[in-house]
């Protein structure tokens, strides 16, 4: 079996049934063309009796034992979706009792994604709305709307396959259809907007607990244009309909869709440890459900926590703050992550507080999602085929989160932000824009 179908594995999830599987579904239908119902299952060639046989040569046979690789893409998109940040815990000012009095422990607004460690205060409640507008670009790296994937011929061997044609049936370009290939070009625009409700309310003077809902709206556009390269010769083996002296080798598919719905709702406890005059540490737990549906990109479809320690410390108009944790990730084929931002909050005016971060998730260990290595085409001479033009890399993320904190009279506070990529890790928009309201009492 050729690494093409390791490859196909990566990319693709055989849809039983279209409607059943959603957006998901949708991605699978980008490598079905004409009537047929497999993966690049050439139903041209299988109208044709004297080479029916070679309908199937990119049909993958191995997806079922690959069931770690089965969905890079896919898994790719709902991760992304799922982990989009949601607004810091607390925000304004913050207050403990001492005496039945109210005693404020911070001055500063707040962060916008980076956690501060103050907690809001025995019986106070913050509540929070943001939506947040992302359009997928690129996966490590390469444009979403230029994919490339090349599906190489299976190594047909067979009994008396060398005498039939006088060479080792075992190495790949024997017979010389074998040097036959697939190449698929695949467009994919994949808009989200998510829509934040959160609530966090003091439990006691250093421990607060909350909750975030969001509500995931996703918009997939897909085009795949496949061309089957032939090695030579006076008739075609492989087409997509036609015949062999006069073959169509060109075949297109359009593929679009929409869903909306709860995504991965997020628990989140925060603890005070020790606090100084200017300083303050506290510990974050934070627990997503798969509560969004995996197969529309409403969630990532496992359940994931992550712990964090927090420090801030406050030096007048100027606040900043460092943390570092640990995501875990439930399921086999997405890796754990090494947690770590920093940032600040400066008080512009009394009623405008600029927030900075530099945030980091590191991958833990090596990819549970990798690309196939070239395949080795022996005959008649020797050459490579690149299988694809995403990189095999690691999908480490470094993001830099920029906004602003508009408080009113009222006491309502205003947010904007963005947020940037800073390297090519995983699937990645242009930037995230997000706008929302927050209010604390």
């Amino acid at each position: 079996m050729t690494r093409s179908t390791l490859l196909l594995s990566l990319l693709l999830i055989v849809p039983a049934s279209a409607a059943a599987q959603g957006l998901r579904g949708k991605i699978g239908e980008l490598f079905i063309f004409g009537t047929g119902e497999q993966p690049l299952f050439l139903a041209g060639t299988a109208d044709i009796t004297s080479v029916e046989a070679h309908a199937g040569h990119f049909v993958p046979s191995a997806v079922g034992s690959n069931a770690t690789l089965i969905s890079f893409l896919t898994s790719a998109i709902g991760t992304s979706i799922a982990a989009i940040p949601i607004s810091a815990t607390s925000s304004g000012t913050t207050f403990r009792f001492e005496g039945g009095v109210p005693v404020q422990t911070s001055t500063s607004p707040g962060p916008i994604i980076g956690e501060r460690a103050q907690t809001l205060g025995k019986g106070r409640v913050f509540v929070g709305a943001s939506v947040s507008q992302l359009n997928f670009k690129t996966l490590r790296g390469v444009d979403l709307a230029n994919l490339r994937l090349n599906f190489t011929h299976a190594n047909a061997d067979f009994p008396g396959c060398d005498t039939i044609f006088g060479g080792d049936c075992t190495l790949q370009g024997i017979p010389t259809l074998e040097n036959d290939f697939i190449q698929l070009d695949i467009e994919l625009e994949l808009d989200v907007r998510a829509t934040t409700f959160q609530v966090t309310y003091g439990l006691l003077d250093r421990v607060d607990i909350g909750v975030a809902i969001p509500i995931i709206s996703a918009t997939l556009r897909g085009q795949s244009n496949a061309q089957v390269v032939p090695f030579g010769g006076p008739t075609a083996s492989h087409f997509f309909d036609g015949t062999p002296a006069d073959p169509v080798l060109f075949a297109s598919r359009f593929v679009e869709g929409s869903a909306s719905g709860v995504g991965d709702i997020a628990a989140r406890v925060k603890i005070g440890v020790s606090e100084s005059p200017s300083t303050r540490f506290a510990i974050l737990g934070d627990a997503r459900f798969a509560t969004g549906s995996e197969k529309d990109f409403l969630g990532s479809g496992h359940f994931a926590v992550r712990g964090m320690g927090i420090v801030s410390a406050e030096f007048g108009q100027f606040a900043s703050h460092a943390n570092v944790g640990y995501l875990y990730r439930e399921g086999d084929g997405q890796n754990d992550a090494v947690l770590a931002t920093v940032g600040f909050d400066q008080i512009l005016a009394p009623w405008a507080t600029l927030a900075a971060d530099l945030v980091s998730e590191l991958q833990v260990g090596d990819s549970k999602l990798t690309i196939p290595d070239p395949l080795t085409i022996d005959e008649p001479f020797r050459r490579l085929i690149d299988p694809t033009s995403v990189p095999d890399m690691r999908d480490d993320i470094i993001n830099a989160s920029f906004g602003f904190k508009f408080t009113t009279t009222s006491g309502l506070t205003i947010v904007t932000n963005s947020i940037w990529p800073l390297n090519n890790g995983g699937l990645r928009p242009d930037v995230m824009w997000t706008v929302g309201l927050e209010y604390s009492f």
